[in-house]
């Protein structure tokens, strides 16, 4: 027996609502000399790894979340062992692995969901001397933990008067336990993760704490993800509840938005479990810290506590997310601005545990439209290419024979027949070109290239008679509807563009490792479709796009519909939609990731800085206005589905490529370009923006002194940096654009020459 094959379980049960199973406890103790060992674990699951009571464990929530039929998940160890016994302890939950019921996308039906499975290697040196390997097999033994139910949608129940001292200890009694359960291996490829693992972030006190009916609400002062970590005084056997909530409603705690009903069971049923950890006390001061479930919330309501219990010290926001290094970043005199960059931060890193999710209240999914609409801004913001390249392999194993992707990955067969299409499909080539133009990489490029292919063929079978897509889901969360699929702009007019950029992109990508023929084969997909689009969504005597939307109209400029002349004709239109709406912005998550790039683009960076900025509806100076401090799903001045949301964070891309005006190798094609495009805009008397490349930093800061401005540049050695100043501005050398080095520079208006 090898490695791959030594899987084991504690229990065949599996985990539901109505008769959950307690996490389970391994061990297995072995004599050793002292010095080193070397581990390798491999769960279907989530584990806690011990040695010697020691916990050891890469992060959170180890070894990561996938479909254990496309992918199992291992982690490698360097143990440091003693002389004499020595005991590895596991503690398994049930992660991705053995979802109960009461999901919409089915994970309990799963072909692969079983209870947690653990498959471990040790390699050390006996007290003789000699090498040995350790095998997982029967001779680990296995008992139930206080953990007595864990899903990490829903919550924890813990026990700690079933608590077990020193089991994973050398000399702890384990006669009384009995041994694992040998098993089939996964279908999955065995693979090392290499994703960045879930680390806690920091820690924050409560700012404000009140009762409320039967407890208490503690009030964090910003809405995140991770847990609570519970510090008490108890009485044995006193159980306490924390249920955790984003939003208010009307003063007081609201936990509707955290779920939808399912099935035939009533919200009335979930209510009372969702997000829910419940900790029973042992005697004395304690501490509790959920171990196998995270949570997106800024409030919590505590009960089963006294008053005097009722504490600021009862509870602490343990921060958690994917450890991604901070790699750029944008500020400038407006703290409207500020905030909003800071919001797009703390949404994207509190949906990032492994690949990014919608949302970490309620769905926790890898929806794929969310990542590939937010890809951009998360790579100028943080270093996710690893993170990205390990989920890049999990889409591409979920793909399936036709061609086609599901709407989230992972899933356990969810997603095809909806949920997916085009402008959510566009993660496969966004993830790859976005890393390839931000750090150079090909890597990605060449591991996916044949579901590049698999997927351009597919779409090609699924275009209608006029050539056109109309498969998926569209333009969605427009910020005037309620409904987020009532769309404006066609849903054909998306499907086929999306499917268009896809193409273009991953010409752009074969062309980069040298795959021309498969490159040829993108640029044909991606000509018919824009044939199809000009032909029939287009009115080429107006220029404007089927559904005259603002969404349709910035998607067609951006996306290259419309010939140079023709886009100038094109912005016009775009221009009167915007001041119709009496210059708001009017858009779903596709629209509004490039209508203020569009709008730069031609020189009105100061009305999408207005459109963005202003506090009334629909905006995102409303959120803040409104008390936001992350993004939301949509802007219905009412109701909020969901208050932490990535996919309209392109903002903070914004900033940095078009206010602080750092384009990073704007022709797809060399990582060791840049061109500096500031927007000078009116409402703002400074901004700075920085990224760090590949070579090293480059930063770029403005600053208006009277009529002139100072430009403050930093260029790596290496880089060829160029300078482009907007219609009106000149150095004072009376040159508007050219190559530029680091250092200072004076820019002054033409007028004032």
């Amino acid at each position: 027996m090898d490695f791959s094959t030594a899987f084991v379980q504690a229990t065949t049960a599996y985990n539901t609502f109505e008769a959950p199973v307690a996490a389970p406890y391994i061990r297995r103790s072995f004599t050793a000399a002292a010095g080193e060992g070397r581990l390798r674990i491999a769960v279907c699951g989530f584990y806690e790894l011990y040695i010697n009571g020691q916990r050891c464990t890469k992060g959170r929530l180890a070894p990561y979340i996938s479909n254990p039929d496309d992918l199992v998940y291992y982690d490698e160890y360097t143990l440091a062992l003693q002389a004499g016994e020595n005991v590895i302890g596991v503690w398994l939950g049930n992660g991705f692995q053995n979802n109960p019921g009461g999901y919409a996308w089915e994970f309990d039906k799963a072909p692969y969901r079983s209870a947690p499975q653990l498959a471990l290697e040790l390699t050390y040196t006996d007290a003789a001397g000699g090498q040995q390997v350790l095998l997982s097999d029967t001779s680990f033994r296995t008992a139930p933990s206080p953990l007595l139910a864990d899903d990490y949608r829903f919550g924890e129940t813990y026990d700690a008067c079933r608590e077990l001292p020193g089991w994973n200890e050398p000399g702890f009694d384990d006669s009384g336990w009995q041994p694992v359960i040998p098993v089939r291996a996964p279908r999955g490829v065995l693979r090392r993760c290499e994703a960045e693992p879930i680390l806690v972030a920091e820690e924050r006190r409560p700012v404000k704490i009140w009762p409320e009916d039967d407890g208490f609400v503690y009030d964090f002062g910003v809405s995140d993800a991770g847990v609570c970590r519970l510090t008490v005084n108890a009485a044995a056997g006193q159980q306490i509840q924390l249920r955790h909530a984003e939003q208010l409603l009307d003063g007081r705690f609201y936990l509707d938005n955290c779920w939808f009903p399912y099935e035939s069971r009533s919200w009335d049923y979930y209510k009372h479990i969702v997000h829910l950890d419940t900790y029973t006390c042992r005697e004395g001061e304690q501490s509790y810290t959920p171990t196998f479930v995270y949570h997106g919330f800024r409030y919590v309501k505590v009960t089963g506590i006294t008053a005097q219990q009722a504490t600021p010290e009862l509870l602490t926001y343990v921060v958690m997310h994917s450890a991604l290094r901070s790699r750029g970043g944008f500020a400038c005199s407006d703290e409207t601005v500020n905030k909003l960059q800071e919001m797009t931060h703390r949404s994207d890193l509190s949906n990032f545990y492994y690949f990014p999710t919608d949302c970490p209240h309620r769905e926790k999914n890898g929806w794929t439209a969310d990542a590939a609409l937010s890809s951009e801004q998360v790579l100028i913001n943080f270093a996710a290419e690893n993170s990205y390249r390990e989920w890049l392999r999990n889409i591409c194993l979920a793909q399936n024979a036709e061609g086609a992707l599901p709407g989230v990955v992972p899933t356990g067969g969810w997603g095809f027949e909806w949920g997916n299409g085009p402008a959510w499909d566009s993660v496969l080539a966004c993830l790859p070109y976005f890393v390839y133009v931000y750090r150079g990489e090909t890597a990605m490029i060449r591991e996916s290239a044949h579901a590049f292919m698999a997927y351009l063929h597919y779409l090609t079978t699924r275009a209608d008679e006029d050539g056109l897509l109309h498969i998926g889901l569209g333009d969605w969360c427009p910020v005037n509807r309620q409904a987020p699929d009532n769309y404006q702009v066609p849903l054909e007019f998306t499907d086929t563009l999306m499917g268009m950029e896809i193409a273009r992109k991953m010409a752009v990508m074969f062309a980069a490792v040298d795959m021309l023929p498969q490159r040829d084969f993108a640029r044909a997909v991606e000509e018919r479709f824009r044939t199809a689009i000009r032909t029939k969504l287009v009115d080429l005597s107006t220029m404007t796009v089927a559904g005259n939307s603002q969404s349709g109209q910035a998607l067609a400029i951006y996306y290259h519909v419309f010939t140079p002349v023709e886009a100038r004709v094109a912005f016009d239109r775009l221009l009167e939609m915007v001041h119709a709406a009496d210059d708001h912005m009017d858009v779903g998550v596709l629209g509004g990731r490039v209508l203020f790039r569009v709008l730069s683009a031609y020189g009105y960076s100061d009305l999408a800085l207005h459109m963005i900025t202003r506090p009334d509806f629909p905006s995102y100076g409303n959120w803040i206005a409104r008390g936001a401090t992350t993004l939301w799903e949509d802007f219905f001045p009412d109701t909020v589905h969901s208050c932490n949301h990535h996919f309209w964070g392109d903002i903070s891309a914004w900033f940095i490529t078009c206010l602080a005006g750092i384009h990073f190798n704007p022709q797809e094609e060399d990582v060791r370009r840049v061109e500096f495009r500031p927007s000078f805009v009116s409402a703002l008397d400074w901004a700075e923006g920085w990224y760090e490349a590949p070579a090293g930093l480059i930063r770029c800061r403005w600053q208006r002194e009277g009529e002139a401005i100072r430009l403050q540049l930093e260029v790596p050695q290496g880089v060829r940096a160029f300078l482009s100043l907007e219609s009106g501005y000149q150095l004072e050398s009376g040159i508007a654009c050219g190559a530029v080095h680091s250092g200072e520079y004076r820019i002054v208006p033409v007028a004032t020459r």
